[in-house]
């Protein structure tokens, strides 16, 4: 049986039926089978490409990308996701309501050919996630009232509470790398602050928690205080490892994270309260500025915590797996000696964002997958000459 037949098998296994003509906002809505659709689409489409057959189940559409700010990591991992679906980007800024729009008004004139909505606003861990509940209320309403011909599917590119494609993709590269699953049973996740001149949102922190504990994996959270993520986000990943027999604590000491762990991830984020003072200044540059400048002097009282050569040396035989987070700097999320061992994995685990989107595209526009990913295969169409 071919790698293919073996994906579409599985995929026929999992009741995926909840989400058609849904949205994709948090990995801890969805239960445990959607998950694993997510990942043997984003296996089925990747085999698909790999063997140079076009997998466009879209003829025409536009996937309408809204970002808060120019952040290439969204960017181009959504529209290489809409582009190996067929569909054609078209970027519109937050602010655009501020023309005198509504967001209502925004997003229905915005999706009357569009079938998906990627958005990204982590300016606050709380309004970014009301924001996409609010585009969803929007667009929902338009279809239901005749102003859209299809509701196009909103997918969270990060909203400052979760970032659910790229800790997908993370999650997706430890399963390929050590080899299901199931193995991923017992391993442990360091997940860690790092000293970097600058600071985003804990989205991937908390995406990290919130998704690993599922797989029955031992998760350490570790921070100075003061960068505490959201109490709720924590009280998701205690609940998964407990159903799922892996365990979740928060520690003060990176080198406690570090020892012995198989996998680790380490990324500078601003506390809770000042991306909720951050959100309230937009606009106000004197404002923000004095603010970026009170973080960066917090953050300098922790120039100890930063991944580094030494550290990764303490994990587990010193080969312990990287998931993309930051990078180089001057005192940054990670040394030089750190990333020249964590480059290639990084990179690996990144490469598989495009198609985790794309699995949240799929899954929510089409009502028959398995039929659908038989039917590519078997138009055989050619993605690229040769």
């Amino acid at each position: 049986m071919s790698q293919f037949d073996e994906i579409v098998r599985e995929l026929k296994t999992l009741d995926l039926s909840r989400m058609y003509q849904g949205d994709f906002f948090r990995t801890w809505d969805k239960s445990d089978q959607e998950i694993a659709g997510v990942f043997a689409v984003a296996d089925a489409l990747r085999n698909l490409r790999q063997r140079n057959l076009s997998v466009r189940m879209f003829d025409s559409g536009l996937g309408v990308l809204l970002c808060r700010e120019e952040d290439p990591r969204s960017r181009f991992p959504f529209a290489s996701a809409c582009n190996l679906l067929g569909l054609e980007v078209q970027r519109l800024a937050l602010d655009r309501t501020s023309c005198g729009e509504s967001l209502w008004e925004t997003l229905n004139r915005a999706s009357f050919m569009a079938d998906v909505i990627g958005i990204q606003d982590d300016t606050d861990p709380n309004q970014g996630h009301a924001y996409l509940q609010s585009a969803a209320g929007a667009v929902e309403e338009g279809f239901q009232n005749g102003v859209l011909e299809q509701r196009p599917t909103l997918v969270n590119l990060h909203c400052g509470m979760d970032h659910p494609t790229l800790a997908l993709a993370g999650a997706l590269h430890l399963i390929h790398h050590f080899g299901g699953v199931e193995q991923l049973r017992g391993k442990k996740v360091a997940m860690t602050w790092s000293c970097a001149p600058g600071g985003a949102s804990p989205s991937l922190p908390q995406g990290v928690i919130g998704l690993m504990t599922r797989f029955g994996m031992d998760v350490v959270l570790a921070h100075p205080e003061g960068y505490e993520v959201l109490p709720q986000v924590e009280e998701a990943a205690r609940a998964n490892a407990q159903r799922s027999g892996g365990s979740y604590r928060r520690v003060a000491s990176m080198d406690e994270a570090y020892e012995g762990a198989d996998i680790v991830c380490s990324q500078s984020w601003s506390p809770c309260a000042a991306m909720e003072r951050r959100a309230g200044l937009q606009g106000d540059a004197v404002g923000l500025q004095a603010l970026e400048q009170e973080l960066l002097a917090q953050n300098a009282q922790h120039r100890d915590w930063h991944c580094t050569g030494e550290r990764m040396a303490r994990t587990k035989a010193g080969k312990a797996l990287c998931l993309p987070a930051g990078g180089v700097c001057q005192a940054g999320e990670m040394d030089a000696p750190a990333v020249a061992h964590c480059r290639a994995s990084l990179c690996q685990a990144a490469s598989c964002q495009p198609y985790i989107i794309a699995a949240m595209i799929f899954l929510t526009q089409c009502q028959r997958p398995v039929e659908m990913l038989r039917d590519l295969e078997k138009r055989g169409r050619v993605r690229k000459k040769r």
